[in-house]
């Protein structure tokens, strides 16, 4: 059986004992079985990975005993991802693959298109918990609340640079070979970043004649055709991640 691994809020260290939630007991010994003296992998995005084996086991409740870390603590790279929600499996979707992509922090923010106007922030944040688990990552990132573009933009931190990807740039048919495309092609800073993707039908014209006159923006094209947001998404990430993130 594969190794189950398990957020825990606890701190790690050899012989700390990590006491259970009822859901993690539930989930630990009611669905994958696992019993007294068993073995899984930990991690709180703090400590690193740990080895740790089960102590004591109930339906309600269990305690498990750190033995070794078996992983240092690693971060990945200082990334926002900012997008539009969509409907909701689609929604879903883009947490899991932004925390397998490798994001430090997760922000749903309301377009003048967006179509969705209610996010559970709660419900996001335990799937990014999950993505990490399965992925093998060591850091869970924040789901932010639900917060509109505008407004983040009035606030945007010195600093951190922006990838706004512009669905307008598929409608030349040159994809990321045109001029405006070309400024992040182009770049070459290493740093925080933030990468911007759009609702279903796209950024509004005040929106992106705004996001274009930004002195922190950098345009990217994503290929001839125009993309779903979900898929813009997780190839948005790819091209900065092989640009200027841990992938290179």
């Amino acid at each position: 059986m594969a190794q189950v691994r398990l957020y825990v809020d606890d701190a790690l260290g050899a012989g700390q004992p990590v006491t259970l939630s009822r859901d993690a007991a539930h989930y630990l010994f009611g669905v994958m079985r696992l019993s007294v003296g068993d073995e899984v992998t930990l991690f709180n995005g703090q400590d690193g990975e740990w080895r740790a084996r089960v102590a004591e086991a109930s339906k309600r409740g269990g305690v498990l005993e750190a033995v070794e870390q078996t992983r240092a603590q690693s971060l990945p790279p200082d990334l926002w991802l900012l997008f539009a929600p969509v409907k909701k499996a689609r929604t879903d979707f883009i947490v899991e693959k932004a925390v397998e992509m490798g994001v430090r922090r997760i922000v749903p923010v309301a377009t003048e298109f967006t179509n969705s106007e209610r996010v559970r922030r709660d419900r996001l944040q335990a799937h990014a918990k999950e993505a990490a688990e399965q992925c093998g990552g060591l850091f869970v990132p924040e789901v932010a609340e639900l917060s509109k573009l505008r407004d983040i933009l009035a606030d945007w931190p010195d600093g951190r640079r922006l990838m706004f990807c512009d669905e307008a740039e598929a409608e030349t048919g040159e994809g990321s070979s045109s001029v405006r495309a070309g400024r992040f092609a182009a770049a070459s800073e290493h740093g925080p970043w933030a990468v911007l993707i759009g609702p279903e039908g796209g950024f509004s014209d005040r929106e992106r004649v705004h996001l274009h006159g930004l002195p922190f923006a950098y345009v990217a094209g994503l290929g001839p055709r125009i993309l779903r947001a979900d898929t813009a998404a997780v190839a948005a990430l790819t091209l900065w991640q092989m640009q200027l993130g841990d992938w290179t």
